[in-house]
């Protein structure tokens, strides 16, 4: 089996793999006499449409049958509260310097007291859809938030007789030393002040995401949003898959099938809202059908091995925003879930989504795997092109990044705004530029660490690095035909690019199928050179400021530095 689970006697102990302090407060927990176990979807499904506050809807779950429920399922409604996005604020990291462990291994500690008096739910799933990578998780979470346990069940692989099957047959991950993922909820749970358990560590004064990653179990307490439960797992899984070989990756994959048999591999990285999820299931008006089409592996949450080039999906199905898809809309006829949607009747009396953000931000739903036809759980072929996806005003719709060094370092200071996924601070600027390193906030290690990874991948395997501008250039729009046209001529080996003014290692593509406006640099505007050097040397103050936040937890080697520095120094000769 892929994770370690069963332990003979003499490998139990202090010091050994799986035997953490954090780890054994939070595992004991699933042994407890108040704990159920919930085996099946189909338990959890009658759970959650009949927990306190759900909506059952008369929205038909398609082909429910083959997602493990009854034919006669219905899509299920729940609305959190206030809180309609993750919180990053929240997160606590064990072994990031400035991260109290003791203290939170208290607070963690008298959490798990609590839920004495409460009756919890166990639930398991399976992280990774291929042999190669599959990772068993756990779930524990108090009676009450039925529809947090059924969405994660949907959100990732429950345990049917198919996937069961392949994960006895998996292969051990970390040589069968990395033990499954445990990780424990408690949504309802709030500060009490209690003997020898100190607050002071906590980041935010009323909840906490605190990860173990090293061990593979987290702690999430009183956070309602299942959003928080879905990245919470995936940071482990990514964790898991960085200390095994693989780049974690926050974003989508296709591939394209070509005239003559060829194949292209595209990754695309960004934040949500930053278009990924629509490039990545763009059918580009069929025009690759005839050849074979193309393939789907997934628009969230995916990793590549580095050594092969073969990519893996993490999840089947897709937890996506429902504020494109208006209420009648087809696509949501793949729905099998939603939270923090309305509701309403229509002519016939029959409970209705209303989505399109009406209530608040970022509603979301789960859409089953059925939604994207071409989808599949492995992409045997190299990945070709990565194309870090960046909201910068100052870059133009595309660029190609030539040396390993720049390209990964690019993709370390990508800079994008900050969605309506997030829960931010009240006055946070939403179009303020901002810094995510690979578009993953979800990153528990290094920075270094997928630096080498994606550097690798350029220098070694020979993948190709762009930058795609979905945003605005320079107060143009850069519009989807404009990206998907840049996509199709560098998939057909169509594109032509040339070496963009000074600039020795970035190349630029001045026209493209689909194209909507001029998006030509004026390299003699003083304003926009100005704009333009300001947004390299950002990515210098990052740089910089990684090697010095976090007493140097996240600093990158000098190499990294210097790529950006030698940028600046080519936009100051303009």
């Amino acid at each position: 089996m892929a994770t370690k689970a069963y332990y003979p006697i003499n490998e139990i102990g202090a010091g050994k793999v799986g035997f953490s302090k954090t780890r054994s407060i939070i595992e004991a927990a699933f042994y407890g006499n108040n704990v159920v176990k919930v085996n099946t979807l189909k338990e959890a499904y009658q759970l959650a449409k009949n927990s306190p506050g759900t909506i059952v809807t008369d929205m038909p779950v398609k082909n429910g049958e083959t997602f493990g429920l009854e034919k006669d399922a219905k899509v299920l409604l729940f609305n959190d509260g206030a809180v309609t996005g993750r919180y990053a604020a929240a997160r606590r990291i064990k072994g990031e310097p400035g991260v109290d462990d003791a203290k939170l291994d208290k607070v963690v500690m008298d959490a798990v007291y609590e839920t004495r008096w409460k009756t919890m739910y166990h639930a398991e799933c399976f992280i990774g859809l291929d042999p190669e990578f599959m990772v068993k998780a756990h779930l524990l979470i108090p009676e009450g938030e039925e529809n947090i346990l059924y969405n994660w069940m949907l959100n990732f692989q429950y345990m049917s007789d198919e996937y069961v099957k392949m994960y006895k047959n998996s292969k051990l991950i970390g040589d069968g030393k990395e033990p499954d993922v445990y990780i424990f909820s408690d949504p309802q749970w709030f500060p009490q002040e209690r003997p020898d358990v100190d607050f002071s560590c906590l980041s935010d004064p009323l909840t906490l995401c605190y990860f173990d990653t090293n061990e593979n179990c987290a702690a999430i307490l009183g956070m309602r949003y299942f959003g928080e439960h879905k990245k919470g797992t995936l940071t482990m899984a990514w964790a898991l898959a960085n200390r095994n070989g693989y780049a974690s990756c926050h974003g989508g994959q296709k591939e394209y099938s070509l005239d003559g048999g060829k194949k292209f591999v595209a990754s695309v990285y960004g934040l949500s809202g930053s278009g990924k999820s629509t490039l990545t299931h763009a059918k580009h008006g069929g025009k690759y059908d005839s050849f074979g089409g193309i393939k789907v592996l997934h628009d969230d949450a995916f990793i590549i091995n580095t050594d092969t080039c073969a990519s893996i999906a993490l999840e089947p199905t897709y937890f996506d925003k429902t504020a494109d898809y208006p209420t009648g809309c087809p696509d949501n006829e793949y729905l099998l879930s939603a939270q923090n949607c309305s509701a309403t009747l229509d002519e016939n009396g029959k409970i209705q989504l209303v989505t399109e953000d009406i209530r608040n931000g970022n509603g979301r739903a789960i859409k089953s795997k059925l939604w994207s036809p071409n989808r599949v759980d492995k992409i045997d072929a190299p990945v070709n092109a990565i194309f870090w996806i960046m909201k910068d005003p100052t870059i133009p719709p595309v660029l190609k990044l030539k040396g390993s060094a720049l390209a990964s370092v690019m993709g370390a200071t990508l800079a994008t705004k900050t969605s309506t996924a997030e829960r931010v601070a009240a006055g946070t600027d939403m179009n303020a530029l901002r810094i995510v390193p690979y578009a993953n906030p979800f990153r528990t290690y290094p920075l270094v660490n997928d630096y080498e990874k994606f550097k690798k991948l350029v220098e070694e395997k020979d993948v190709a690095c762009y930058i795609v501008n979905t945003g605005d250039f320079m107060g143009t729009k850069c519009k989807p035909a404009d990206t998907l046209g840049i996509l199709e001529d560098i998939v057909e080996g169509k594109a032509k690019f040339e070496k963009w003014g000074p600039f020795e290692d970035i190349e630029i593509m001045y026209d493209w199928s689909g194209k909507t406006a001029d998006f030509k640099p004026d390299l003699g505007n003083k304003d926009y050179v100005a704009a333009l050097k300001n947004a390299m040397q950002n990515r210098v103050d990052a740089v910089e400021g990684f090697a010095t936040k976090k007493d140097g937890y996240d600093k990158l080697p000098d190499e990294a530095l210097s790529a950006l520095k030698k940028l600046v120094d080519e936009a100051s000769s303009l």
